[in-house]
């Protein structure tokens, strides 16, 4: 391997690792205050943790003589990438409230299957592996989400549409982030979502400013961490790996979800609940095995 390959294969581990015990702390935050509130905050603490060092890098490649990237190759790809950030972790976080901690983990690594589906709207050969992996996911998302009632619970369905917002996320990413700095696209995209919601809060939650102190903990980690660290990570660990191979890598949050959940929160999954999420994570393992032709021919 690569060392830039193995270099970037550990920044998105990290990533992955950050936002599994992240799914603890966005859980715990919705004590303090409502979804909007908390997604508002924790954007724009990610953003401003990043302007310094965008603000230093500008100032060091200025003075080498380096080329800048355009910035408005970088406001186009905050704007686009932060819009679907935004919405995508407004549902998951309404949808935190009424799953557990783990069942989100999982259901939100659904973007692994998701993301090469939606390849067919960029005109790609689906490969026969992605419908039996979709298949496996489909099964394992009913022993994991279904009642006996056969119905999706309110939070796992939002979770669910989550995914395929995150799944529209990394392909976002993997267009614009080539074009322009990753920690200026990271700054840009968070500072969007930040605004998004935080307008949102202000119509629909209206909250206090003690809400914020209480919460500070969730608040600092779902933040500094989650945001400011773990998507910059993302954004640049894509630059030298395969979106499939990337999104493999990212989904190791539902692994590492359910460990912190358990650890952390207490919450346990029922034996048919845990048969479903080893489903879904086969599923994921599956799509992203190497096809027998490439490993033939390297």
């Amino acid at each position: 391997m690569k060392k830039a390959s193995l270099k970037s294969s550990f920044l998105l581990f990290l990533a992955a690792f950050i936002w599994g015990v992240a799914f603890v702390a966005q859980s715990v935050g919705m004590d303090y205050m409502g979804p909007l509130s908390f997604n508002g905050v924790r954007f724009l603490m990610g953003s401003l943790v990043l302007l310094p060092i965008v603000i230093r890098n500008r100032k060091k490649r200025a003075k080498e003589g380096i080329k800048q990237t355009e910035l408005k190759a970088a406001f186009k790809g905050g704007i686009c990438c932060g819009s679907v950030l935004c919405v995508a972790a407004l549902l998951q976080q309404y949808g935190i409230i009424y799953t557990t901690v783990g069942k989100a983990g999982f259901i939100t690594t659904l973007y692994i299957i998701l993301v090469p589906v939606f390849g067919i709207f960029l005109k790609k050969k689906i490969p026969g592996k992605i419908w039996t992996g979709a298949a496996v996911a489909a099964l394992g998302m009913y022993f994991l989400c279904m009642s006996e009632e056969f119905r999706l619970s309110k939070g796992d369905t939002l979770v669910f549409i989550c995914a395929v917002l995150f799944s529209v996320h990394i392909l976002v990413i993997d267009y614009f982030s080539p074009k322009t700095d990753g920690v200026e696209l990271s700054c840009l995209q968070f500072l969007t979502a930040g605004i998004m919601a935080s307008i949102g809060a202000a119509v629909f939650e209206h909250p206090h400013i003690q809400y914020f102190i209480d919460g500070i903990l969730p608040l600092a980690y779902a933040g500094i961490l989650s945001i400011g660290v773990a998507y910059t990570l993302q954004v640049i660990g894509q630059k030298d790996t395969d979106p499939a191979v990337a999104s493999l890598i990212l989904s190791m949050e539902s692994v590492v979800s359910m460990l912190a959940g358990w650890v952390i929160l207490g919450q346990e999954l029922t034996v048919r609940e845990l048969f479903g999420c080893m489903l879904v994570f086969f599923a994921v393992i599956l799509v992203q095995l190497p096809d027998r032709n490439k490993s033939i021919k390297s």
